[in-house]
């Protein structure tokens, strides 16, 4: 696969998705950008907006398997990673992979999940394996985890461990549609006679792991590169700012870039896509002092502040 193919690839399945989900291909450019950087997403929004649409509209286009998991206070490890069970038949223990063995999971209300659950999806995010009774199983590429919470809603919920959400390549909303667009989801609800939403896989598992691998190809200038350090560096440096993104949010910048140049069909990063992927890959990297959260200062208006102030690059 050439980065041409990426493209190409790219805008195809960006139209089939937009033939489900009204108004909202910026979020959908998002999402393929960590698909293609083989990355995690963490959806902030409340419901009703199409977050689990999202999810399997994208599996489907890609033609991914999928499968979703609705986090509950009661969730266990076993019930994500799978677990040993007897077989009669058999005479013997069997493994019964659980869902995380699957190419695109939905982690729907990610939060509700206790901390002993989430440690397990954490190392199936990190690592691409689970650990099942003391044994490494390994789960197959392409795996990127979806996961939803509300932001609103907090009551019976386990506040994600930084270092998971560290470990999304993203962090984004969907929104809410325009009047337009909402009077436009009504009339394709009408004509379509059903809830039930169809959309057409353009690619297949083994050409999107060829599509990620094309992504290596983008050429990042020295000073490209730098400016996406010097970015990170300032959100450490900040005055509002008690903890800043960590190295990984520099790799994010670099993958992300790097996608979203590719999909725009071009071969080279330039630092308009830098600015581009900055707010939804470094906002949930940063932990805010006490006084400016209090005086309701938010993460992305820290990110774009570091945007105005660091000096961009000219790229030849």
């Amino acid at each position: 696969m050439s980065l041409a193919d990426v493209a190409r690839v790219g805008a195809e399945l960006l139209d089939e998705l937009e033939t489900v989900i009204v108004g909202k291909r910026p979020v959908l450019e998002r999402v393929l950008w960590a698909v293609l950087s083989d990355g995690h997403v963490l959806i902030e929004d409340v419901p009703g907006l199409a977050k689990t649409l999202l999810a399997k509209s994208f599996a489907a286009g890609l033609g991914l398997a999928f499968r979703r998991v609705q986090f509950t206070p009661d969730l266990l490890p076993a019930d994500i990673t799978g677990t040993y069970v007897y077989d009669r038949n058999a005479g013997a223990f069997v493994l019964r992979r659980g869902p995380v063995f699957t190419n695109l999971l939905l982690a729907d209300e990610i939060n509700r999940a206790p901390p002993k659950t989430q440690s397990a999806l954490l190392e199936a995010m990190q690592e691409r394996q689970a650990t099942l009774e003391g044994e490494t199983q390994p789960i197959d590429p392409p795996f990127v985890v979806l996961a939803t919470q509300n932001p609103i809603e907090h009551e019976g919920t386990y506040p994600l461990p930084e270092a998971q959400v560290d470990r999304f390549i993203l962090r984004i909303d969907v929104g809410y549609p325009t009047r337009e667009q909402e009077i436009e989801i009504l009339r394709r609800r009408r004509e379509r006679r059903t809830d039930e939403m169809h959309v057409r896989a353009v690619t297949t598992p083994d050409r999107v792991r060829a599509l990620q691998a094309a992504v290596e190809d983008v050429h990042v200038d020295a000073s490209v590169e730098a400016y996406m350090v010097d970015l990170v560096a300032a959100t450490r440096a900040h005055s509002q700012v008690e903890i800043g993104a960590s190295p990984r949010g520099s790799l994010a910048l670099l993958k992300l870039s790097r996608a979203r140049a590719a999909v725009a069909g071009r071969d080279f990063v330039t630092p308009d896509d830098v600015k581009a992927v900055a707010g939804p890959a470094l906002a949930h990297r940063l932990l805010l002092k006490p006084d400016p959260w209090i005086r309701g200062v938010r993460t992305p208006a820290v990110v774009a502040d570091v945007l105005g102030h660091v000096a961009v690059p000219k790229v030849p």
